[in-house]
């Protein structure tokens, strides 16, 4: 069945919009979700004290200290941790169980 481009999409019956639907690859979509599957992002200070498991006064202590700033994005008030980097990150400085 040939599916004319012209034609409105209110004049296509659901089998010539399914059809129409079909013969398009959403690829790229596709892709970008498998690239950003692997990040994990915490957001503020409960997030970090959630990712270390401590107080949030520690967490600030921890993201003042430097430890973890290639891993931190803040934007005004708006702090944002790439987690898998910070555990990295502390687990390398310390020699612990997050390498």
């Amino acid at each position: 069945m040939e599916i004319i481009l012209d034609r409105p999409l209110y004049s296509l019956t659901v089998e010539e919009f399914k059809e129409l639907l079909s013969s398009y690859t959403f690829s790229q979509p596709k892709e970008e979700a498998k690239i950003e599957q692997g990040k994990r992002y915490v957001y503020g200070y409960k997030g970090i004290a959630t990712l270390f498991g401590c107080s949030t006064s520690t967490a600030a202590r921890i993201k003042l200290s430097g430890e973890i700033d290639k891993a931190i994005s803040q934007v005004g008030r708006t702090i944002t941790v790439d987690a898998n980097l910070a555990l990295q990150l502390v687990g390398k400085k310390r020699g612990g169980k997050h390498e």
